[in-house]
């Protein structure tokens, strides 16, 4: 018998961990089988990121549900958004990819979906897959030998899914825009450059070719040092903006032409805004973390706002509830209800192409008018703390009676007329998440100190 699973990597909407020491291919061969013996799919949709484990991850992946006699659609490399695409797309009963998202090298995982790509979280499966995994006692030499050739279809997806992305915005009408695009050593080049052939959009290309050596650390555009290098490279170059992406490439990041990073918030409420330009009296789905913006943009533009608890698999449960057209959250992550209500990072991409091009100014300026002159962010901002619950408790204790509203819905969400603020804990680890936003920069601040003194005390 090899050895135990630590079940650690099962987190809230995936598997994680170091590979070799914590996730190897004993590890995925049980999860994949778990898997199988758990869904009970007709086939299996399986594809990987671009890590240097992956390969032999996936092989073992495939040999897990081979050896259960059920069919292996292989995929290739994928972004994840690939995978929601490739499931949902063809009709397939479910799917997994090999990968660790925006982790540092050393890690692998894996990212589930039932059919027509509804995920596998915690509460929907992910920990009775893990109990299943965690239980078996086999012997390593069910990794040995060859995967049945005949249950497996090899399957090119990009062109399809190249075709879906361009659905969602009229690129006759893109000006030709000179753009900054940061792949992390992911996936997203590949991508892209597929999506702007035969246009005559150029494309500064940064950290571009896929590297599972991750040369430049972890590749996460939200950690703030990752952005220098491309903020530079916009200016430098007088790109009309630029645009990042991290390793797995479901998350989108912008930059205004003058370098400045526009925060996943505001991206949210000016996407929202297009959905409603299009076609008023659609849903529009946000966490709970930042909300003005995005609730004054829909109200103007005849829209409704549901606000949901963060996490791709609360914001998509929502989307179908509602039926809404579309979904956004702090963290980059976009859902499309035309994208089987799934999260997807190249079509905000067209979608932002199409709106500066039927406008004058530059991004910048838009940016200015519409949000940053009215909505002071403090970012979010992660403390470590012994006891979540308990800090959430003394905020409400000094804030709740005296404001206009208290929400509940995810941690605690505090408003008052000039500011309000969200505390919550995160899904994985002990740290309490803090986000302010006010109608003045001087008030932000203000609370933001007041509010991070009785998070430390």
């Amino acid at each position: 018998m090899g050895k135990s699973i630590n079940p650690a990597i099962f987190k809230a909407y995936d598997v994680r961990g170091i590979y070799p020491e914590e996730i190897d291919e004993m590890t995925v061969y049980k999860t994949a089988k778990a898997y199988c013996e758990y869904v009970k799919p007709r086939e299996v949709v399986i594809g990987s990121d671009i890590r240097l484990s992956s390969p032999s991850l996936k092989k073992a992946a495939i040999k897990a549900v081979t050896d259960q006699g059920i069919k292996v659609i292989d995929v290739g490399e994928i972004s994840t958004d690939m995978l929601y695409f490739s499931v949902a797309n063809y009709g397939y009963s479910g799917g997994f990819s090999i990968t660790a998202s925006h982790n540092p090298k050393e890690y692998n995982g894996m990212k589930f979906v039932r059919e027509k790509s509804h995920p596998i979280s915690s509460d929907t499966g992910l920990f009775e897959i893990r109990d299943m995994a965690v239980e078996m006692d086999l012997d390593e030499s069910v990794l040995e030998g060859e995967a049945d050739n005949n249950l497996i279809e090899k399957k090119e997806i990009l062109d399809q899914y190249i075709l879906k992305i361009k659905s969602f915005a009229d690129f006759s009408k893109f000006k030709k825009f000179k753009i900054v695009a940061n792949a992390n050593f992911g996936l997203a080049g590949k991508a892209l450059d597929e999506l702007v052939k035969g246009s005559e959009m150029e494309i500064v290309k940064l950290n571009y070719e896929p590297d599972g050596n991750f040369p430049k650390g972890r590749p996460d555009p939200l950690i703030p040092e990752n952005r220098e290098e491309i903020s530079k490279l916009v200016v430098e170059s007088e790109a009309d903006f630029g645009v990042a992406w991290d390793a797995d490439a479901d998350r989108c990041f912008f930059f205004t032409e003058k370098g400045e990073f526009i925060e996943g918030y505001f991206i949210t409420a000016l996407l929202g805004s297009i959905f409603l330009e299009r076609k008023p009296g659609e849903t529009i789905i946000h966490d709970t973390r930042l909300t003005w913006a995005i609730e004054d943009i829909v109200r103007e533009k005849g829209g409704r706002d549901v606000a949901t608890k963060a996490g791709h698999a609360f914001i998509k449960e929502r989307m179908r509830k509602e039926d809404a057209v579309f979904g956004g959250e702090m963290s980059a992550h976009y859902y499309f209800r035309n994208y089987f209500y799934c999260d997807n990072g190249m079509i905000p991409l067209v979608m932002i192409m199409e709106f500066l091009s039927s406008q004058e100014k530059p991004f910048s300026e838009i940016m200015r008018e519409m949000f940053w002159g009215k909505y002071y962010v403090s970012g979010e901002i992660n403390n470590q703390v012994a006891e979540v619950k308990a800090v959430i408790e003394k905020a409400k204790e000094k804030y709740a009676q005296s404001a206009t509203n208290v929400d509940e819905t995810d941690g605690v969400s505090i408003e008052f007329e000039n500011w309000r603020f969200n505390l919550r804990g995160s899904n994985t680890e002990p740290v309490i998440r803090l986000n302010v936003e006010a109608r003045s920069k001087e008030l932000m601040e203000e609370k933001r100190d007041e509010l991070l003194k009785i998070v430390r005390e």
